[in-house]
């Protein structure tokens, strides 16, 4: 399975789920009083999405891939940089011909969707006269110049695609958490602007006070820190503080067994830590801002301990680690309550740019608006013809009929006489 567990060291979103036909023990179970753990049924195992526009394209290419023998038996012996370089797509050449038909016609499903969502965007912005093809130059994880086979260019091409987006998606992610404190701290002034002054100090009052409820909690130990592990190996694993034990906390954390702990096993060591400060039951406590703590810790404890930056933790890494200064005698861990995510003038940036994009909406809903009473003018109009036409059209049939009824002789006078009594 190292060819999950390598590409998708930057898929990190995919790779726990991915791995197939491997022992997964839950961490909050005592691994050394399980003695016949079942393994995962491969068959109802969904990896995760990870929130790159081709996920399904990735996916289905890699499991693709992991049909061929031969190609499995080199990505077990390749290293990270052989697979990062590209060196690893060039033995795509030697991979079976139903493997390379089968992910022939991956890509032509890929190319033909991405030139539908082309098509849609081009419709929706009424261009014409567009080269569709050459637009295909804009997406770079496969070679647009033959759309309809795929070779070692479309997989190497994939690769660093990937990684490269991956790389850059917890960047993305803080931007992503930046606006929206943002937008939260935006929405509550516009909210105080519509209340007189004694609710205003009510509403001031209440917010003041969720803010103390929310920073009164316990201490937040440091994440990789050996009290925080301490901490998840007593309370978490059940087992004796004072037999804590590095190797044997890594394996009983390595949770699909494949020799690293991966940033989803990472994530599920702070749990603790960050029941602490958020509680979902209170008002007070926010789950995204607790999301964005997991993110934090969970970066942190990567850029102490995963000397190679490959995304994974080794067994090597982690122990080196415990060796450590800072593992004995950590600095204090800063909450997201103790900082503060934008200044004001960041702030004034983004309501700026809010008010831009709420005028342009007002413009735009103000012309569907006349665009709706025009049509249903148009409508109307067309219903009063139609109207009329109908009663023209009665007229004429009541005026036939009456015709054909009572046909009259010259004079006014009946032609059907009346019969003699």
């Amino acid at each position: 399975m190292k060819w999950r567990t390598i590409l998708l060291q930057y898929c990190f979103l995919l790779v726990t789920c991915i791995l197939t036909a491997l022992e997964a023990v839950p961490i909050d179970i005592d691994k050394t009083k399980v003695e016949n753990a079942q393994p995962v049924d491969s068959a109802k195992i969904e990896p995760p999405d990870t929130g790159l526009y081709y996920d399904e394209y990735l996916k289905q290419v890699i499991d693709v891939l992991e049909t061929d023998n031969h190609f499995r038996e080199k990505l077990q012996k390749a290293d990270i940089e052989e697979i990062k370089s590209g060196r690893l797509s060039k033995e795509l050449d030697l991979v079976s011909h139903h493997v390379r038909t089968k992910l022939d016609e991956l890509k032509r499903q890929e190319v033909a969707r991405l030139r539908m969502l082309i098509k849609a965007k081009l419709d929706s912005l009424q261009d014409t006269g567009i080269d569709h093809h050459a637009l295909l130059k804009q997406f770079d994880h496969l070679n647009h110049l033959n759309p309809e086979k795929f070779e070692s260019t479309d997989l190497d091409m994939l690769i660093k695609a990937a990684t490269s987006d991956l790389e850059h998606y917890d960047k993305a992610r803080h931007e992503e958490f930046k606006k929206y404190e943002m937008m939260k701290e935006h929405e509550r002034r516009e909210y105080l602007k519509t209340l007189n002054e004694e609710k205003r100090k009510e509403e001031e009052s209440k917010f003041e006070e969720m803010k103390r409820k929310h920073e009164s909690h316990p201490k937040v130990n440091h994440p990789g820190s050996k009290d925080q592990l301490k901490e998840v190996w007593e309370e978490t694993d059940g087992l004796d503080p004072n037999d804590f034990d590095p190797k044997t906390f890594f394996k009983l954390h390595d949770v699909n067994s494949d020799g690293f702990l991966d940033e989803q096993e990472l994530e599920a060591l702070f749990t603790k830590e960050l029941e602490k400060v958020y509680d979902p039951k209170n008002e007070e406590d926010d789950m995204v801002e607790m999301e964005e703590e997991r993110l934090r810790m969970r970066e942190h404890v990567m850029n102490e301990v995963d000397t190679n930056k490959d995304r994974l933790v080794t067994l090597e890494e982690f122990l080196k680690a415990t060796e450590k200064k800072e593992f004995l005698e950590p600095d204090s861990w800063e909450t997201l309550d103790q900082q503060q995510f934008f200044t004001e003038e960041e702030l004034k940036e983004y309501e700026n740019l809010i008010s831009i994009q709420e005028t342009e909406l007002k413009k735009k809903a103000d012309e569907l608006q006349k665009q709706k009473e025009e049509l249903q003018r148009q409508h109307d109009q067309l219903e009063a013809q139609k109207l009329e036409y109908h009663q023209v059209l009665q007229q004429m049939e009541q005026k036939k009929l009456q015709q054909e009824i009572s046909p009259s002789v010259p004079g006014g006078e009946s032609k059907i006489q009346p019969p003699v009594q």
